[in-house]
């Protein structure tokens, strides 16, 4: 089979014919139909997340190289072990990448997204989609997404769950509340049209493209707001009456979080989904006396991933942009991805 590879960390993918896996006990081999380009994967392809300053997480002892990058997986059943039950040769399913341990309290309580060990991650830790075939450990990971399309689908597992996982925790509004979305990327572009799905409020988008915000304002944004202006919190405090109730931030840059705290209002929640790295500064005091919530969020558990399905299969959410190109561009893709030329989400397909 046919991989693209991170042979060096910061270097280019290197396309590499390997051995094709063969699936045991209760693995399944499935073939690659479609696989997204995720930030994250540029992240992988740098080998560290970047904190603040020059100091970095260094994330390379997760995996070992050369390493095949790709969590957003649609596929189709090509193989199984013995031990594997409930599948059948050419069945189409999305792959649930967020693979823990499977022994931890952490995975015990559904939530194998957030293990601390988090060694079988499709894509992060294990080898993953951008191939001509990857193995999946178990059929449980495989999900039935008849209704939505194929390529969309592959993006769900990662820009949707991630997305949907977020706008879960904003919890009751009224409906005078505002909510923003910062950054429009293909996870900020999912948000936006989950929380339509979800909520009946005015929705607030906010991102320093133009072009981003004027298709978000035809996509159905109450309000678009370009974070380079100097007049762009005032506008939005000034149209919000005072704030807005929860800030969903999938940027997650030093900018981003002081545009997203200076626009919440008291009592209100700022979630935070990029991860494009820096430094949070906020005076403690300021916490308590404004009463505001920080919340992490981190892409989404199994059960979180069907309950997306199933709202998705409704038709309500309006699809994102998706562009299709030959995995061969995968490196291209990454580049583009790395200046923001990217609208939505490409997927790659073999």
């Amino acid at each position: 089979m046919k991989s693209h590879k991170i042979i060096e960390y910061q270097k280019p993918l290197k396309l590499i014919e390997e051995e094709t896996p063969k699936p045991k006990g209760t693995e399944v081999l499935v073939k690659v139909l479609y696989s997204g380009v995720c930030h994250t994967d540029i992240h992988i392809n740098d080998g560290f997340f970047t904190l603040a300053g020059k100091k970095k997480i260094d994330t390379s002892s997760m995996r070992s190289l050369p390493f095949t990058p790709g969590h957003e997986v649609f596929g189709e059943v090509f193989g199984f072990g013995k031990n594997a039950r409930g599948l059948r040769l050419g069945q189409r399913r999305a792959v649930f990448p967020w693979i823990g341990c499977g022994k931890c309290d952490t995975c015990e309580t559904g939530f194998e997204n957030l293990c601390s060990q988090g060694n079988r991650s499709i894509g992060t830790s294990v080898n993953g989609g951008y191939s001509d075939y990857l193995i999946v450990p178990h059929s449980r990971y495989l999900l039935n997404t008849n209704g939505i399309d194929d390529r969309l689908a592959a993006t769900y597992m990662c820009s949707g769950v991630t997305a949907y996982s977020a706008i879960k925790k904003i919890g009751k509004l009224k409906n005078s509340d505002t909510i923003l979305i910062l950054g429009l990327g293909g996870v900020g572009f999912s948000g936006l049209q989950i929380c339509k799905a979800m909520f009946d409020n005015a929705i607030a988008v906010a991102d320093i493209d133009t072009q981003k915000l004027k298709y978000a304002k035809r996509c159905g944004a109450k309000s678009v707001y370009n974070t380079l202006e100097k007049d762009s919190v005032s506008k939005l405090l000034k149209k919000s009456k005072g704030g807005v109730s929860v800030v969903i931030d999938f940027v997650g840059s030093e900018e981003s979080s002081a545009f997203g705290l200076a626009s919440t209002k008291r009592g209100g929640k700022y979630i935070l989904v990029g991860l494009y790295g820096g430094q949070l500064t906020v005076p403690l005091a300021t916490i308590p006396l404004r009463s505001i919530s920080i919340i992490g969020s981190l892409t989404g558990s199994l059960s979180e991933t069907k309950e997306f399905i199933k709202l998705a299969k409704k038709g309500t959410i309006k699809p994102i942009p998706i562009e299709e190109r030959p995995m061969i561009k995968a490196s291209k893709t990454l580049s583009d991805m790395r200046k923001g030329d990217i609208t939505g989400r490409v997927v790659l397909k073999p």
